[in-house]
């Protein structure tokens, strides 16, 4: 019998939130424990709701959605309103989310499942700013080692930053949060702009999954229709980086990605270059690896590996 690996999704939806929800509630082989909302793409009060009404649209309504914090540790928001639009999830049919938002702060859910789990069977898959995982570790260091892994997307190396010329926007909104983070000795897997911006909504490809037949099919494609406009003008591309639902599947099927493991820091000082995830990639200081920075992708099979989980959904 396979066991299956036990997750946490802390999320800022986000249409590629959004469907990276959609990817892992769709895959047998994961167990969403829950659901975490952040601010970050948009305000707290509308990444709850998105987490809601997409957990509805899945058909999971079992799936619990937590609130968490809506603002960074010890800076002002910043919201990408100009990317996901006013609701965070424009481009979709937007109904009140059908389940009821759970009365436990996000931060205390993370903090207590992670107590009354074995040590080494809950995995924390962060898609937006890391101000929750963060508080939780500020709060409970007790848990910090009993996290079995880290899996989040953000940063980026080589494709530089996509919120200033050297920051990603995830790790741009809560720097200290990230620091706290990725200073925790939990081991780290990183999905960066490196390896999201490999992975584009191209028409063929986003033809496929609106064809499946199903209203999730149709809404993802809707979806990614109205998000990658930003992203098609300013990269100049042939369609946008499905950034989030890298980490889904990266942990369903891991060998089609490759990657380092390297020294990450965080830049918290500058403001020329805060957020910066600063990637010993060419290991030319003597600071000790601390995450895998994946940096390829084999995306003709990530397309088919979200087509595939996206057809078993209603």
């Amino acid at each position: 019998m396979n066991i299956k690996r036990r997750i946490i999704i802390d999320t800022d939806p986000g249409q590629d939130d959004a469907v990276a929800i959609l990817m892992a509630l769709a895959s047998e082989e994961l167990e969403v424990v829950g659901i975490t909302a952040v601010a970050g793409n948009v305000p707290l009060e509308l990444t709850e709701k998105n987490s809601r009404i997409i957990v509805a649209l899945s058909g999971r309504e079992d799936i619990p959605v937590y609130a968490g914090c809506s603002k960074p540790l010890g800076r002002e928001l910043v919201t990408a309103e100009e990317v996901h639009g006013k609701t965070g999830l424009d481009g979709m049919e937007l109904i009140e989310p059908s389940i009821p938002l759970e009365d436990k702060h996000a931060v205390d859910f993370i903090i207590e499942t992670l107590r009354e789990n074995n040590p080494g069977t809950i995995t924390l898959c962060p898609l937006g700013p890391l101000t929750n995982i963060a508080q939780a570790m500020i709060q409970a260091p007790d848990i910090i080692e009993r996290i079995q892994e880290i899996i989040l997307m953000g940063g980026a190396y080589f494709e530089v930053g996509n919120v200033t010329p050297t920051a990603e926007f995830n790790i741009y909104v809560d720097p200290e949060a990230a620091k706290k983070v990725f200073s925790s000795g939990v081991p780290i897997t990183v999905l960066p702009l490196d390896v999201t911006h490999q992975v584009l909504t191209t028409k063929t490809r986003m033809d496929k999954v609106r064809n499946i037949g199903n209203r999730t099919g149709k809404e993802v494609a809707n979806l990614t229709t109205f998000f990658e406009r930003f992203d098609k003008e300013k990269y100049g591309l042939d369609g946008a980086p499905l950034h989030d639902p890298c980490v889904i599947a990266y942990l369903l099927e891991p060998e089609i990605f490759e990657g380092r493991f390297v020294n990450v820091e965080i830049e918290t000082e500058s403001e020329l270059t805060r957020g910066m995830t600063v990637a010993d990639w060419w290991d030319v200081t003597d600071r000790n690896p601390n995450a895998l920075f994946i940096g390829k992708v084999d995306s003709d099979r990530f397309f088919e590996l979200l087509t595939e989980r996206l057809r078993l959904l209603p």
